[in-house]
Order: C-alpha cells, then sequence, then structure tokens
C-alpha cells in the first residue's frame, strides 16, 4: 500500500492545500517519518506576508502525529482517534523561515508516552542533514468526547 499525498488525507481532516504531508516514508508503532515539498508552494495556505515562519513547521509536526495515530489505530485494527494539540514544549527553531528551503522536508515524530486520553511525542523536522525545528508535543486524544459544554 503506497501511503501517498491521497491516502494522508483520508486519514486527517486537513483536506486540500491544509494537508501538508506528500508521503509517509517509514513507520512503526513507535515512530513516523514524512516527506513534503509544500513549503515551496507559493498559495501556502499558512504563509504571511509573503513567507512561511518556521513555527509553521509544529503543523508539519503534528500532521505527522496525526497520521502516525491513524496507521497505529489500523494496524490495532481499532478506531483512529479524534485529538488536538495541546501543548509544544522544548521548541528549538533553527532557521528563521521554511520557504526559503531548497530540499524536501523531513518529518519525525517519536511517541515517547501515552495512554488512551494523552500521548507524548518528540518531533523534527529536516531538511537535506540540517535540522530546522525540533521539540515535543501533547495530543489529547478524544477531545470531543472529553469536553463537555
Amino acid at each position: 500500500m503506497q501511503l501517498d499525498r491521497a491516502w494522508i488525507e483520508r486519514q486527517i481532516p486537513h483536506q486540500g492545500r491544509m494537508c501538508l504531508l506528500d508521503e509517509v516514508i517509514d513507520w512503526d508503532i513507535q515512530h513516523i517519518r514524512c516527506r513534503s515539498g509544500t513549503h515551496r508552494a507559493l498559495d501556502h495556505p499558512l504563509r504571511a506576508h509573503g513567507r512561511l515562519g518556521i513555527a509553521c513547521g509544529i503543523e508539519y509536526a503534528a500532521q505527522a502525529m496525526a497520521v502516525h495515530g491513524a496507521l497505529v489505530a489500523g494496524a490495532l485494527s481499532a478506531k483512529p482517534e479524534a485529538g488536538f494539540l495541546a501543548s509544544v514544549r522544548a521548541l528549538r527553531l533553527h532557521v528563521l523561515r521554511l520557504d526559503d528551503i531548497e530540499g524536501d522536508l523531513s518529518c519525525a515524530a517519536l511517541r515517547i508516552a501515552g495512554d488512551r486520553g494523552t500521548v507524548l511525542y518528540e518531533f523534527e523536522l529536516t531538511s537535506q542533514a540540517c535540522r530546522l525545528l525540533s521539540g515535543r508535543a501533547t495530543v489529547v486524544l478524544d477531545a470531543g468526547e472529553r469536553i463537555q459544554l
């Protein structure tokens, strides 16, 4: 099975131009690595003032985590859980922007802890041998069922 952009769009809520990942390179129960070239698009939905700031790399990582959740759920024959990014910690920004990066982006996420309600990931965004962004993120799962208005 090819884990390309079309497959990714069927797994996560982000559609069209807002789906930032082009393909899953490799994955297992603990990690995922994805590739993207969307940062070079002049009509990128996160561009502001003609630039794509490095902080937008967090969205690439969050989408990789969502894809990982869908893959793990599928491997376990479970329903994928909806989630949201609750926090980002230990964020390191190594460049100012993404739109001037010539090579494709590689987004890696490693699940370091989790239970039925939350998951903690370490993530890294690189291009060729250059580290662009790294940090940790907490994802809250099945948030819609937990929030009572």
